[in-house]
């Protein structure tokens, strides 16, 4: 069968408003010192690309190095402050890179399963400095599926949030992952160390932080420490997070009785960034100090612990910095898997294409009742034809240039909503591009009584 030709147009929800930045803060030595002189930012990346998942590289003599995952090329690739760096070119999902003793790991996804419903995602590494002639090498084990990972401070161990061999169950809100432990140089040996835990992090050599849901509903961070042997039982996991604060995503310090966490407090409408010290049990916010009305996320820890760094929406506070991009694209070219298939991921949602293929009829937003709209198939002008109205699921009439079919009503509603379809003329002449609003006629084809 030959590769299907054309463009393909779809949505993601949220995606096109994220902005993503990665920024950093200085620790100072004692915590208490946030509260009597309040941190200052720094972004680490473009202003402009959806940027993530980072972490520092080398010491804290230049803390501004980081390496992270960036969307500026159409889909996640990997890179050291601005440069690409040598991974899986056919990979289109990437995540969570690691550099240690030159040695870069990183989550791919470019081998598919031997069935369906299974994660493609595995860790890979490769050797940076052109030692290793470029050669990726996959650590997990064929038929297994691992997540997030982190090495040990040595670059000896790893350990992963796993599935291992089986299938995804359909869970999203709680993945069913246990913590798995190996050594890089027998990546095959590996040691599960606990079930139901997610995103660990290593602090020194034997232990590992990590977050899951507790039974009192809370999500929480654990410890568990590692034996000397693989063959030793590990001990069972012990809370170190208190009850009535969610915690989320740790990230450990080496030599350092603290760990950095995102949180989400009860009284709080946003996720921020906070150092949770172990011995006094005492949370200090950092990014509270900063942005309030921000969510922050995955928090990493320099090396020496002089620096903390977390991803967030760059803001409008960005807005007036001549380097950073506020406006939102109506269309996004993305990486596609095959090269005579186009992608587009579209600012909206339910789009159709016009008979000629120029044109997309969309519906922008749902909460606002912006209605429906349509956008050149280039991006490059957009027209509205309703307001006020919550419309969708279109349909471009085949047959006519000028005609959309769509649904009137509540989008999110019970069975009882009343939902009618439109049919909405419009004159294509006044698509100029002096034009924002283009008068259009609206005739109601079903009866109100049939819901």
């Amino acid at each position: 069968m030959d590769n299907p030709k054309g463009t393909i147009v779809f949505t993601t929800v949220g995606r096109p408003h994220y902005g993503f930045d990665i920024f950093s803060t200085p620790l100072p030595p004692t915590l208490t010192d946030f509260s009597s002189s309040p941190p200052t930012e720094h972004r680490l990346t473009d202003g402009v690309s959806i940027n993530f998942n980072a972490q520092f590289v080398g010491t804290d003599d230049n803390p501004r190095s980081i390496v992270y995952v960036s969307e500026r090329t159409g889909s996640p690739k990997i890179y050291l402050d601005s440069d690409l760096l040598p991974s899986a070119p056919a990979s289109l999902f990437h995540d969570r890179p690691i550099i240690k003793n030159n040695r870069l790991f990183f989550i791919s996804a470019h081998e598919p399963p031997d069935s369906p419903f299974k994660s493609w995602s595995a860790l890979y590494t490769i050797e940076l400095n052109g030692s290793g002639d470029g050669k990726v090498t996959r650590l997990t084990p064929y038929g297994c599926v691992d997540y997030s990972p982190s090495v040990s401070q040595s670059g000896d161990l790893v350990a992963v949030a796993s599935y291992g061999s089986h299938r995804w169950s359909g869970e999203f809100h709680h993945l069913e992952t246990d913590i798995v432990v190996f050594r890089r140089t027998d990546p095959n040996k590996r040691w599960n160390v606990c079930s139901l835990g997610g995103w660990p992090t290593l602090s020194g050599e034997s232990t590992i932080y990590f977050h899951r849901q507790s039974d009192d509903g809370w999500w929480s961070i654990f410890v568990v420490d590692l034996p000397s042997g693989f063959d030793v039982p590990v001990t069972a996991p012990r809370r170190v997070t208190p009850p009535g604060v969610h915690c989320f995503t740790p990230a450990a310090m080496h030599n350092r009785r603290q760990i950095a966490v995102a949180t989400r407090r009860k009284s709080e409408n946003y996720r921020h960034i906070e150092i949770y010290d172990l011995e006094s049990e005492t949370f200090y916010p950092v990014t509270k100090l900063l942005n309030q009305n921000f969510h922050h996320y995955n928090p990493f820890v320099s090396p020496n612990n002089g620096y903390l760094g977390y991803h967030r929406f760059r803001g409008e506070i960005e807005s007036s910095d001549s380097e950073c991009e506020s406006i939102v694209p109506h269309l996004n070219l993305v990486s596609s898997p095959i090269n005579e298939l186009r992608m587009l991921r579209l600012n909206g949602s339910f789009p159709s294409f016009s008979p000629t293929g120029d044109l997309i009829a969309f519906n922008p937003d749902f909460d606002s009742k912006a209605g429906l709209d349509i956008v050149k198939s280039d991006g490059s002008k957009r027209w509205r034809l309703l307001n006020g109205r919550t419309t969708f699921c279109n349909s471009w009439s085949p047959v006519e240039k000028n005609v959309i079919f769509t649904s009137i009503g509540p989008i999110f509603d019970t069975v009882k909503a009343t939902v009618q379809i439109a049919r909405v003329s419009f004159d294509l002449e006044q698509l100029e591009d002096d034009v924002i609003d283009v008068k259009a006629e609206i005739k109601i084809l079903t009866r109100e009584e049939n819901g």
